[in-house]
């Protein structure tokens, strides 16, 4: 299948779920990422039974902290 994960498009084997592909793309810090499928968050406890379809579009966002 094809998704398009931050930004590029990639081919994937069908069934894959929110955190293989988290695997898969070597995301650094993994318990701190929030996932965006389609611009609809996706809660971090259910990555594991979240299945991506063809099409999609993922993104994988950091919140970072800081400023005066």
């Amino acid at each position: 299948m094809k998704l398009t994960v931050a930004g590029n498009a990639k081919e994937y084997a069908n069934g894959l779920t929110v955190a293989q592909l988290i695997e898969l793309e070597k995301v650094e810090t993994p318990q701190y990422v929030t996932v965006s499928i389609n611009d609809e968050f996706v809660e971090s406890g259910v990555f594991a039974n979240t299945s991506l379809k063809d099409g999609d579009n993922v993104e994988f966002l950091y919140f970072m902290g800081g400023g005066r």
